[in-house]
């Protein structure tokens, strides 16, 4: 019998339209910026495990969901240290006047340079990207996962995320770029954290942050 292939799965959430993404491999799921509506994608992925709830940083239209997610699947929670506290305000009125489901629970586990996420036979390995939060990461995949990242808001088709927020910085987002753009595989496809998918290689041709 064939091996069944890994699947992604994407959903909007939130009013700001934030990709939500689930990785399921081998009957595990990885999900990765659960935005919004914890409790229904705990129904849409009933057939799976959730192993891991993930956050590529910690503003609420990216976890805004996660409380409700844990609770519904039991999965850990998974977020950089130095996004923790920012994600546990994430149902409270945010600097631009946003709340979000509720706030986010305190940290399972905090994610670093170099951790990888396991999933089935994918894996992720945890780049830390600051810039856009102090606390964003990239998680880059291997294993079945090779040639997927989830990248966040630390970069967008032609452009990269906000640094006009709290705890934003663009001396440190532009050398989190220059970092990926060295290190992630050209034919990586780059999963954001809104709007459409991009591929390192058009973004090294055409982003101009990337120069």
């Amino acid at each position: 019998m064939a091996e069944k292939r890994d699947e992604l799965r994407q959903f909007v959430v939130t009013p700001l339209q934030t990709n939500c993404y689930a990785y399921v491999s081998g009957g595990e799921c990885l999900v990765v910026d659960p935005g919004g509506s914890g409790a229904q994608l705990a129904t849409v992925l009933d057939d799976v495990r959730v192993t891991c709830v993930a956050a590529t940083h910690g503003h609420g239209d990216h976890v805004g969901g996660a409380a409700a997610l844990v609770r519904a699947t039991g999965a850990p929670f998974a977020i950089h240290a130095a996004d923790a506290e920012l994600a546990r305000h994430s149902g409270e009125m945010s600097e631009v006047g946003r709340s979000y489901d509720e706030n986010a629970p305190a940290p399972d586990r905090t994610l670093a340079e170099g951790d990888v996420l396991t999933v089935g036979t994918a894996t992720f390995t945890v780049m830390e990207t600051p810039g856009h939060t102090p606390g964003g990461v990239v998680l880059v995949g291997g294993g079945s996962a090779e040639g997927v990242a989830f990248v966040g808001d630390t970069l967008f088709p032609g452009s990269h995320g906000r640094t006009d927020l709290k705890g934003g910085d663009e001396a440190a987002i532009m050398a989190s770029l220059a970092r990926m753009a060295c290190e992630i595989a050209p034919e990586t496809t780059l999963l954001c954290g809104h709007g459409p998918a991009t591929t390192m290689a058009r973004e090294l041709a055409q982003n101009p942050f990337l120069h």
